[in-house]
C-alpha cells in the first residue's frame, strides 16, 4: 500500500530536530531508512531546496524553506507530487504553530512533542482522505516540480557519503562510527622524537651554512645542500607520522628511512662514519616507533 510512514521538521543548517514523533515501526527497512534520513538531515545545506532519495521499498523526500526543512519517509510507489504536497502542508502547519524566525537563534534542542499531533493529523489526511483536506494546491506543486524538479539521490549513495557500512549502522557526525586514537606515547617514543628533532636541526644548520658558501663560491656543492635539506624534512615528517595516524604510513616510513640513508651515504666525506651511523640509527629508531605505535579503537559513548 502506498502511504506515508514518518515525517519530521528539522533545522536546515545542522539537522537539529524541531519535532518529536510517536511513530514506531518494527520493520528493519524502515529503521534503516530513518537512520539515513537523520544522516541526510545533517547535510541538507549541500542540496537544493527539494530532493528525493529513492530506495527499493522506501523513499525519502525533503523540502527546505529558509531555516527549516520538512522530511518524509514514504513507500517508493507513493506519488512524488503528493509527497511534496504533504511537505508543503507540514511546513505551513509548523509556521502557523511556531515562530520560525526564532529558530535560527536557538541553541538548545526543541522538544515539540505536541507538534506530533499535527503531523499525525496531516499524515492521516494524506494517507486515507486523499486531497480533500489539502490546503496546498496540487496543480501549484505539480507546476513547481515541472520547472524545478527535485534533486535525485540514492539511499546507497547516501550510505557511502556518510560512511555507513554493512547495512548502515553509522551516520555523519552522529551514530556509532568508530573513532580512533593512537596508543599513548612511550618514553622511548619521546626519546626518538628528541633525537629526530636534534638530527633535523643539525641537517638544517649544516645545510644553511653550506648553501651560503655554495651559492657564493662553489655552485657544484648544490647536491650537498640538497642532501642536508632532504633529511631535515624527512626528520620533521617522521615526527609527524609518530604523533598522528596516516593510512599510508608504512610506505611513507620506508621512503623517509631510505631517503635519510641515501642522503647520509652521499654526504660521506662531509660526515664521518660515526656521524652517518648516528643519523641512520636515529632514523631506524623513529621508523620502528612509528610502525609499532598502533591505533586504539575508542568505543562510542552511548550517552552522547
Amino acid at each position: 500500500m502506498s502511504m506515508i510512514f514518518f515525517a519530521c521538521v528539522v533545522r536546515v543548517r545542522d539537522g537539529l530536530p524541531l519535532s518529536a514523533s510517536t511513530d514506531f515501526h518494527l520493520s528493519q527497512d524502515f529503521l534503516e531508512c530513518r537512520k539515513r534520513l537523520k544522516a541526510l538531515s545533517l547535510i541538507l545545506t549541500q542540496y537544493p531546496s527539494r530532493g528525493t532519495a529513492r530506495g527499493r521499498d522506501l523513499s525519502i523526500h525533503f523540502l527546505s524553506s529558509g531555516e527549516i526543512a520538512s522530511m518524509v519517509i514514504c513507500s517508493s510507489s507513493y506519488s512524488t507530487i503528493m509527497a511534496f504536497c504533504f511537505l508543503e502542508e507540514l511546513q505551513w502547519e509548523f509556521a502557523a504553530a511556531y515562530d520560525t524566525t526564532s529558530i535560527g537563534l536557538a541553541s538548545r534542542p526543541y522538544a515539540f512533542l505536541e507538534f506530533d499531533n499535527i503531523i499525525q493529523k496531516v499524515k492521516y489526511h494524506f494517507n486515507y482522505t486523499g486531497c480533500s483536506q489539502m490546503k496546498i494546491s496540487l496543480e501549484k506543486i505539480q507546476e513547481e516540480l515541472k520547472f524545478r524538479p527535485p534533486v535525485l539521490l540514492k539511499l546507497e549513495d547516501m550510505e557511502l557519503m556518510n560512511g555507513l557500512t554493512n547495512g548502515g549502522h553509522t551516520q555523519l557526525y552522529m551514530g556509532s562510527v568508530p573513532t580512533y586514537r593512537m596508543q599513548p606515547v612511550t618514553a622511548i617514543g619521546i626519546l626518538s622524537l628528541i633525537l629526530n628533532i636534534m638530527c633535523g636541526a643539525l641537517n638544517l644548520i649544516r645545510g644553511v651554512h653550506l648553501a651560503e658558501y655554495s651559492f657564493q663560491e662553489d655552485h657544484e656543492g648544490i647536491g650537498n645542500v640538497i642532501a642536508f635539506f632532504l633529511p631535515f624534512l624527512a626528520c620533521i615528517f617522521q615526527c609527524y607520522l609518530y604523533l598522528f595516524y596516516s593510512s599510508g604510513r608504512k610506505m611513507m616510513v620506508f621512503v623517509l628511512f631510505f631517503s635519510i640513508c641515501l642522503c647520509n651515504m652521499y654526504l660521506y666525506g662531509l660526515r664521518n662514519i660515526w656521524q652517518i651511523l648516528f643519523h641512520i640509527g636515529v632514523a631506524s629508531l623513529s621508523s620502528y616507533q612509528i610502525l609499532t605505535r598502533q591505533l586504539v579503537e575508542k568505543q562510542p559513548d552511548p550517552g552522547v
